[in-house]
């Protein structure tokens, strides 16, 4: 079985461990969301992209969900200590390396799609992770600080702001120019499934969805398309989801959240227990949905809900729209 997963940082890198647990013998293909990428002292980091690369290869810090196990911060004290910014980003020492490693590479003339395999030669995700495109796409939020409305990198309100403002608007910038990275067509074509993990709907799939090509061959595709609710309860499971949300229109629901992707993108969509009144509200808009338990508490109970995921995915009719014969 092909499957092909659109996942952005922790959400989707944890789901993507039960995945691999409830179908081990699939063949996985992730594309990755590279809106959250940033430079910073030189370095090209891409957080989204390296969480599901040290989480699947074992060397992720389990209890904050990114960065490496067993990690120092000596080189981010001693440019502390020079006064070089930003002290707010922690990158540690052990992280540092790959962002080194990524940026020679790629300032030797390697395409990003190029290096993420070879980095992945040493952490072997068991998967194949592909950048959503080897062009330079960054998520940029527009807030109001002071008084003044600015327009700061996602990182940024996310990270150091903590989302403490309201998102007025989410762009990812150099979107419209980008073109999926090579494979990433080719997957989504090929692919038997399709899932939207339990990733951030506006700035990790959505920024994803934004690259020219992505959310045509999602939508033209033979597989059928299953989706995970990132709401529990009216409540993002992890971050703060619902202030990037309420930026682009959408109520802070599971039933929200699968009409804001729709009956173009989803065959089908999983919502919480807890959120089982939704069910029908779902279906309403012509989505086939189930509740299931939808917390990720340890990889047994993420491999459940990738396997509801899988068995809605074999019980909804795939769309008719000729991709089969094409294959």
């Amino acid at each position: 079985m092909r499957i092909v997963v659109l996942a952005g940082g922790i959400g989707g890198a944890r789901f993507l461990r039960g995945l691999k647990s409830a179908a081990p013998d699939a063949d996985i293909t992730v594309i990755g969301n590279t809106g959250d990428d940033i430079h910073l002292f030189g370095l090209k980091v891409c957080p989204d992209l390296d969480t599901v690369m040290y989480t699947l290869g074992g060397g992720i810090n389990e209890e904050q969900g990114w960065g490496r196990t067993d990690e120092s911060f000596t080189v981010k004290e001693e440019l502390a200590a020079y006064g070089v910014g930003p002290e707010w980003f922690g990158l540690g020492d052990r992280d540092f390396a790959t962002h080194i490693v990524r940026t020679q590479m790629i300032s030797a003339g390697y395409p990003l799609s190029a290096v993420t395999e070879a980095l992945c030669d040493r952490w072997q995700p068991g998967v194949r992770l592909l950048p959503m495109s080897d062009d330079r796409v960054e998520t940029h939020v527009a807030v109001t600080l002071d008084g003044e409305k600015r327009v700061v990198h996602f990182q940024e309100y996310w990270v150091k702001l903590r989302a403490s403002v309201d998102a007025e608007a989410v762009v990812p910038v150099g979107a419209e120019q980008a073109r999926p990275a090579p494979g990433v067509l080719e997957a989504l074509a090929a692919a038997d499934v399709i899932l939207f993990p339990p990733s951030n709907p506006v700035v990790s799939v959505g920024t994803i969805l934004a690259v020219p090509g992505i959310r045509e061959a999602v939508a033209a595709a033979a597989a059928p398309v299953v989706g995970l609710s990132p709401i529990v309860g009216g409540a993002p499971v992890r971050g703060m989801a619902d202030k990037v949300l309420a930026a682009v229109g959408v109520e802070t629901t599971a039933a929200a959240v699968a009409r804001h992707y729709g009956g173009e993108l989803l065959d089908g969509w999983l919502v919480d227990s807890a959120d089982a009144e939704a069910v029908a509200e779902v279906e309403a808009a012509g989505i086939p949905c189930r509740a299931v338990p939808l917390m990720m508490t340890d990889v047994e109970a993420t491999a459940a809900m990738a396997r509801a995921a899988l068995e809605l995915a074999q019980a909804v009719r795939p769309r008719d729209t000729g991709a089969e014969d094409a294959r």
